[in-house]
């Protein structure tokens, strides 16, 4: 997600070597780069299905709203609606 956010357009093998090459520097990976490779395919397919990524041919591009999809963005949003019920808690 954080390679196509950059707004750069690319073909799946361009997209999967370069997330594998940054995987393989922070020693991520594990399981091996065939399954690694399902997992990033199975991906992209449900971003493009559930609209945030857009397949032109066999290429791929992110379309405005795909920081949504990040994990980082889910776990910030929990962490505010957290917080609110906590505020709401303290108010009441």
């Amino acid at each position: 997600m954080n390679v196509l956010s950059k707004g750069e357009t690319y073909e799946f093998k361009a997209l999967f070597t370069k997330v594998f090459e940054g995987l393989k520097l922070k020693n991520a990976v594990s399981g091996g780069e065939e399954m690694l490779r399902l997992r990033s395919y199975e991906k992209i397919l449900k971003l493009t299905n559930c609209g945030l990524v857009q397949k032109i041919g066999k290429t791929y591009r992110a379309l405005e709203g795909i920081e949504t999809a990040s994990s980082a963005h889910r776990l910030a949003r929990l962490d505010s609606a957290i917080l609110a019920a906590q505020n709401k808690a303290v108010v009441v």
